[in-house]
């Protein structure tokens, strides 16, 4: 094949990619558009029927235990392990 026909070919297909893309985008928007729709009917009636209000029980704080302070650790430096570097063999000579 001529690579006139390879761009003709690939530009219908990317055509056929962008209309379906297309579609596809306005299903999704029709979907939301239902969802937002059966969101706002079910929120309506909960508004128009208020439950009788209910009287939150009183809660009483947790006693806290009295609290006790801790002495500073003392930090102690920590001791460093020798390190010893091996000698090469070029080094010894």
């Amino acid at each position: 094949m001529s690579q006139k026909k390879l761009v003709k070919q690939l530009l219908k297909k990317l055509d056929k990619l962008e209309s379906d893309r297309e579609k596809l985008i306005d299903k999704l928007a029709k979907a939301l558009d239902k969802l937002d729709k059966k969101v706002a009917t079910k929120k309506t009636p909960a508004k128009k029927a208020p439950a009788a209000k209910k009287v939150p029980a009183k809660k009483v704080p947790a006693k806290k235990a009295p609290a006790t302070k801790k002495a500073p650790a003392k930090k102690v430096p920590a001791k460093k392990a020798a390190v010893k570097k091996p000698v090469s063999a070029n080094e010894a000579s």
